[in-house]
């Protein structure tokens, strides 16, 4: 299965995408590049090196030395190349190696700071993170910097039109019946797609927050969020909208796959409601509802996306709520007098 994982990574057109997604390539670029005080004369690891761009970036901010650690054979046939067609080979060090079985040289020192490009959909699919976690605890010196740092999931209800609304007409042709089979064949896995920013029926509310210097990889088994929400505008209820955030440490930048930011090749992640529990909405109206995130048991490295729908008369509400709830109206109300008096 690891080895499946790495041959997809030497298909090139892979890289091509992620080299060619501007959001990706210019929040790595300020965050190493608008930090030269941090990785001057330090000693890097970019793990999961890829064409080793991310490494010449960390050379060209000033680092001593980088560990270019790559599994696949792009390490040979491309990030070689690189490196020696940027005249950084006295610097940087490409090693064609899983992280898990790197060895640091004898008396080598530890390193300062680690880079990699980890994220996957909805930030956690294709498990890489673990490996960077391993090279923390291995090989990252006490108060040592982790780039990115910081990691945010953030959900959101959505109308799905693509799914839907987008079939009711057809140049003049009646398609719902295409579209529910459409949907029934996809309801298998998540959809990952572009969706537009009006179709977010909330701004989104963070599902799950990470400080990458201290999570564990257990921590990663298994994620679970439940919470009621109030719909800020009113329209077609038809799934979970799911993407995610990165800061970057020191002059902090942010790299985000949210639908109101610039594209990026990770797009988003839609978990498509059934038929049945698809509702169109009122502006204020609840959504009471609990997601989980769980390791496939079949492959580690992809998890599966479960969505509940909970009653909202029954689920505890945030307080204050802004939904239109005959309870939450009168806390409401009740909070507003409080802090007039």
């Amino acid at each position: 299965m690891a080895n499946a994982y790495f041959d997809e990574y030497e298909n090139l057109e892979i890289h091509e995408l992620m080299l060619k997604d501007r959001p990706r390539q210019e929040a790595y670029y300020n965050a190493i590049l608008g930090n030269k005080d941090l990785f001057k004369d330090k000693i890097v690891m970019d793990v999961g090196a890829g064409t080793g761009i991310l490494s010449a970036f960390c050379a060209k901010a000033g680092a001593r030395l980088v560990y270019a650690v790559e599994a696949s054979n792009v390490a040979t046939k491309v990030a070689l190349d690189l490196i020696e067609d940027n005249g950084l080979t006295n610097v940087v060090k490409v090693i064609q190696s899983r992280v898990e079985e790197f060895v640091l040289p004898a008396e080598a020192e530890k390193v300062d700071i680690i880079v990699s490009e980890w994220m996957g959909f909805y930030l956690l699919h294709e498990g890489m993170l673990d490996s960077v976690l391993l090279a923390r605890d291995k090989f990252l010196k006490e108060g040592g910097l982790l780039f990115p740092s910081e990691c945010t999931i953030f959900v959101a209800p959505c109308s799905v039109p693509s799914l839907f609304d987008d079939w009711h007409n057809v140049d003049g042709i009646k398609m719902d019946t295409f579209a529910r089979k459409l949907r029934t064949q996809k309801s298998s896995r998540p959809e990952i797609t572009h969706l537009n920013p009006q179709d977010l029926l909330h701004e989104g509310v963070v599902f799950h927050w990470m400080n990458l210097l201290d999570v564990e990889a257990s921590d990663l088994d298994s994620i679970q969020f439940k919470e009621v929400i109030t719909a800020q505008k009113a329209g077609n209820h038809q799934g979970f909208c799911i993407w995610f955030d990165v800061r970057f440490p020191g002059e902090e930048f942010v790299l985000s796959t949210s639908p109101l930011s610039p594209p990026t090749h990770w797009k988003q992640c839609v978990v498509v409601l059934p038929e049945e529990s698809c509702e169109n909405l009122e502006e204020k109206s609840p959504i009471a509802f609990q997601i989980t995130m769980k390791r496939s048991a079949a492959d580690m490295r992809k998890y599966n996306l479960e969505v509940d729908l909970l009653d909202p008369n029954t689920e505890e509400h945030p307080v204050p709520c802004s939904c239109h709830m005959t309870k939450c109206i009168l806390t409401e109300a009740h909070l507003k007098m409080m802090d007039t008096s």
